[in-house]
């Protein structure tokens, strides 16, 4: 077991720990679904699992044993760039991945392919970064489960998805770029402050220096933002997420606004990637 009491104290020695990726690193904002967010992810195979969580949240033994445990407050509205910041100037030439609790990736073919060798294809097409889609998903029944998390009672929307070209401060549209929606962001965005809207993500990205990561889940480098490189469709993922659905239940704004997450929209969701890729959620561009 490896466990750190800040964030200073692992920076100072996460280079050597870190030296290999891909990396994961997990943001926990609470204890839900926490032990099940490492174990998926400790599951597709990355060299190192960092858990970044708050000392009094409690994680099983027997995952304490296979992480890197980081004790961070997640209260403060810059933590989670602060921390990725952190670790991204202190580390090499590796693969990241970040996520909060209660995520989990999926990517085409995992069920039988490492998330390693679908990093490996990602060089071979020479891509630094992987475009995730947060799909948000929710329970099926508010009264069994008044935090919306289910993991045997997990929907998500099947329709209902847009995207809108992407421009800069002067209204340019920039080339290969596009801002993502829907979800329950879309279907409850009186709730949803503009700014977190979107759906889109990069949350698999190859560190380099000076590459700097943005509070609205972009980065400095313009390239790191596209959907795909110039010449073809590229490989991409998804991050199914509980958070959103949280959050709504949470705020004291919502919570009472909502009775039930399932629509019209809503189907059961199988925890299979082909029913991602069924549903156009990812694609494997030139990957079989």
């Amino acid at each position: 077991m490896t466990s750190y009491s800040n964030l200073s104290a692992f920076i100072k020695d996460c280079l050597p720990q870190l030296k290999n990726g891909p990396v994961a690193l997990i943001f926990a904002e609470d204890e839900v679904e926490l032990d099940a967010t490492i174990r998926h992810h400790l599951n597709v195979g990355f060299s190192q699992t960092v858990v970044f969580a708050m000392p009094h949240f409690t994680i099983t033994d027997d995952l304490m044993q296979q992480i890197i445990r980081v004790s961070y407050n997640f209260l403060t509205p810059t933590a989670l760039e602060i921390a990725l910041n952190s670790v991204m100037k202190a580390t090499d030439d590796i693969w990241i991945y970040y996520c909060f609790n209660a995520e989990f990736l999926f990517y085409p073919f995992k069920e039988h392919r490492s998330v390693g060798e679908m990093i490996a294809f990602n060089v071979e097409e020479n891509r630094s970064t992987i475009l995730t889609y947060v799909i948000d998903l929710y329970t099926g029944n508010l009264l069994q489960h008044p935090n919306a998390v289910s993991i045997k009672n997990a929907y998500l929307d099947k329709i209902g998805y847009y995207a809108l070209a992407r421009t800069d401060l002067s209204g340019n549209i920039l080339e290969r770029q596009l801002d993502f929606f829907g979800g329950l962001r879309w279907r409850f965005e009186e709730h949803i402050p503009v700014s977190r809207r979107r759906v889109d993500r990069v949350s698999i990205f190859r560190n380099k220096p000076g590459l700097v990561f943005l509070p609205d889940h972009k980065f400095n480098d313009p390239e790191y933002n596209t959907y795909a490189c110039p010449w073809h469709n590229n490989l991409t993922a998804a991050v199914c997420s509980f958070r959103a659905a949280k959050a709504l239940k949470r705020n004291p704004g919502s919570t009472f606004e909502i009775d039930s997450f399932k629509w019209h929209g809503s189907t059961p969701f199988e925890w299979h990637s082909q029913q991602l890729l069924d549903l156009g959620f990812m694609e494997p561009g030139q990957w079989f």
